[in-house]
């Protein structure tokens, strides 16, 4: 198994963000606080709880160079926390959000950060010398429901969104003052502060999860209709590719490689994508293959209607008894909903044994543990049965050839 370490810190955990040196993880165990873990002799410690919020932390992340946290609430607010001494100070952010705000991210320089919220906007903060607080500038009126994710280009510009309108979009972030021209793209007439550079209309339902390759070059998201969507050549006439499976939606995807994603969800278990030497992102079996152009939209982008991803980390369930449409559907459900099925159904089928399976419930959180330098792959999972997991593919022979 690919797990080398679980970690039972609380009864739920929202979301989860590591320190830069790996040795401190913080986390919000479903409440208004967000807990600080330091690793003291082989042993997870309380240190901090950072207390501003008057609701759910909905999301945090925590800066490689600065060593700095934000955090964003329910309650619409945000908070930057810098370390003085053995305190960690808050420092309130200018949001002017009617509605929660419910993911965030750093960009790239660390600069920035970006704030998704459930008023159809998305907050890009900075820091103001001159007044000593951190400000923000808003893209309105670009998305028609809440702003599930956001991920940063590696240069610092392009800003990718998902709604739960079910689309995709990229943004220009270009702040003056802020940003230098040289990290603008390379285009000659450069895209100003909010322009949207693409909309994607590949999904029927909510958009969760979206993330960009190390080089940029692909963009990934995913969808409550249990497929996953991988984007090249982001421009207005992209291509894109589209891969159905059978099992339970994803919640959030993350590129371990540029050929490697692995998606974390409903089904309790992360599982392996990856892409041929052609680009292609396979599965086992294909059942359908066909070429799309959409002219509405200009998107070229190929769907891949399949049995089987590539595999699961964890081992896979298996039923006791020969399988019944009836529970299955109902066994389906209640999974989707952190409901685990221990008794018998109205057909008497017997409840699904879980092996080796690590988490217990819906996935909601992955990060990355990568040193710089390193070449080991190792990853993070958290969920709402409040467990940290800590992957390690080094060990999974079958995988180095996309490493």
């Amino acid at each position: 198994m690919a797990a080398i370490a679980v970690h039972q810190f609380a009864q739920c955990i929202t979301c989860h963000a590591w320190s830069p040196d790996h040795s401190m993880v913080a986390f919000c165990p479903n409440n208004n606080e967000v807990h600080i873990y330091k690793l003291v002799n082989d042993k997870w410690e309380k240190v901090h709880v950072l207390q501003k919020h008057d609701q759910i932390v909905s999301g945090i992340d925590w800066s490689v160079k600065s060593n700095r946290i934000v955090s964003v609430s329910h309650d619409r607010n945000s908070y930057v926390w810098s370390q003085e001494g053995p305190e960690w100070v808050p420092t309130l952010v200018i949001l002017r959000l009617n509605r929660a705000a419910l993911c965030v991210q750093w960009s790239p320089k660390e600069n920035k950060f970006a704030v998704g919220s459930g008023a159809k906007t998305v907050c890009v903060c900075y820091y103001e010398q001159e007044n000593n607080w951190w400000v923000s500038k808003v893209i309105r009126k670009k998305h028609d429901s809440s702003v599930t994710s956001v991920a940063w280009h590696p240069n610092n510009i392009l800003l990718a969104t998902t709604s739960t309108d079910g689309k995709c979009r990229v943004f220009s972030t270009f702040i003056k003052g802020v940003d230098t021209r040289e990290s603008k793209t390379g285009s000659s007439s450069d895209p100003k502060f909010g322009e949207q550079i693409v909309q994607l209309d590949l999904s029927s339902s909510w958009t969760f999860g979206v993330k960009w390759s190390p080089s940029g070059n692909t963009l990934a998201y995913v969808g409550h209709n249990s497929m996953i969507y991988f984007v090249d050549d982001i421009s207005p006439s992209p291509l894109a590719q589209n891969l159905a499976f059978r099992n339970l939606p994803l919640r959030d995807v993350l590129f371990v490689s540029e050929k490697m994603v692995i998606g974390v969800g409903f089904d309790c278990n992360p599982m392996v994508f990856a892409a041929d030497k052609s680009g292609l992102w396979y599965v086992r079996f294909i059942v359908t293959v066909i070429f799309y152009t959409c002219f509405v939209t200009s998107i070229r982008f190929l769907v891949l209607f399949s049995r089987s991803f590539i595999r699961f980390l964890g081992e896979r369930r298996e039923s006791l008894s020969g399988p019944k449409s009836g529970s299955q559907f109902s066994e389906a459900f209640g999974k989707l909903y952190g409901q685990a099925k221990h008794g018998l159904s109205n057909d008497t089928v017997e409840p699904s044994k879980i092996q080796g399976a690590v988490h217990d419930n819906c996935i909601n959180c992955i990060a990355l543990l990568n040193k710089k330098g390193s070449q080991t792959k190792r990853f993070s999972t958290s969920g709402m049965d409040g467990k940290v997991v800590i992957w390690d593919l080094g060990n999974q022979q079958d995988l180095k050839e996309y490493l």
